[in-house]
């Protein structure tokens, strides 16, 4: 049975579809690629599945679960998380407290019982800052837990993010160009992450244009062109089909 499953999806903004009729699936423990040039609809597949927006037609299944017509906060807590393209943190806040926010959608304590300062909530609070600590090391921010976001490097500030979305204790966990402006120490460190996060038990589905971070990291790789699939396959296969190296990898592909 796939993890997630993408049946006939597709978006459209006005005269443009974005995503047109996709089909593919992912299944637990793999690391999957989307690739393709800028406007495929990478991005847009993401926001499908997120429930940022919404399908014209198809479906989107998590364990066979239809997630359509579900808000995002309901989508992870089913066990979907996701980082974003543009880094998206509170700046004025520490990093611990940046993952402890993403902690929300696990926690059972409501308005009331927070106003109220009842058992549950102080536990909760507690159990939060040992699980926001926990991801920090793992992560490798430990030295930078107290400082404050809008002064982390940029490649810090990725590894927040990612640090955030596994706060939520997701069984499917959404790249979005997770390399972007790294250097290629940092890009290499995040393939180390990459692994890292699979290994435990976290299947990863990523949107990349670092070509070289794609082939070392990939299971399989799913190649989208103006919103159709082209090509679906190991990363060795893709690099040989003629239309994805004329469409989008070029004759030279270096590894990370």
């Amino acid at each position: 049975m796939a993890l997630l499953k993408i049946e006939k999806l597709t978006k459209a903004y006005g005269g443009l579809v974005a995503v047109d009729k996709a089909n593919f699936a992912i299944y637990d423990g793999q690391i999957k690629a989307l690739i393709g040039p800028n406007g495929a609809g990478k991005t847009t597949i993401f926001n499908l599945i997120t429930g940022v927006d919404k399908a014209d037609t198809g479906s989107i299944y998590l364990k066979e679960r239809a997630l359509s017509g579900l808000k995002p906060h309901q989508i992870a807590t089913l066990g979907i998380s996701r980082t974003f393209q543009n880094v998206q943190l509170f700046g004025d806040m520490t990093v611990l407290e940046n993952i402890m926010v993403g902690r929300h959608p696990r926690t059972r304590g409501g308005f009331v019982a927070s106003a109220l300062r009842l058992p549950l909530v102080g536990r909760e609070e507690a159990a939060i800052f040992e699980d926001a600590y926990r991801i920090i090391k793992f992560i490798g921010l430990k030295e930078r837990a107290n400082n404050l976001a809008r002064n982390l490097s940029h490649g810090e500030r990725r590894l927040l993010e990612i640090a955030r979305a596994l706060a939520t204790e997701p069984e499917l966990i959404l790249l979005d160009e997770p390399a972007a402006g790294l250097n290629d120490q940092e890009t290499e460190e995040l393939a180390g992450l990459i692994y890292k996060i699979r290994d435990k038990g976290i299947t990863v589905f990523l949107v990349e244009h670092n070509m070289g971070l794609v082939m070392e990291v990939s299971d399989e790789v799913v190649v989208l062109d103006h919103g159709k699939k082209i090509a679906e396959g190991p990363p060795l296969l893709i690099q040989e089909d003629e239309q994805v190296i004329e469409a989008y990898l070029g004759r030279e592909i270096k590894h990370a």
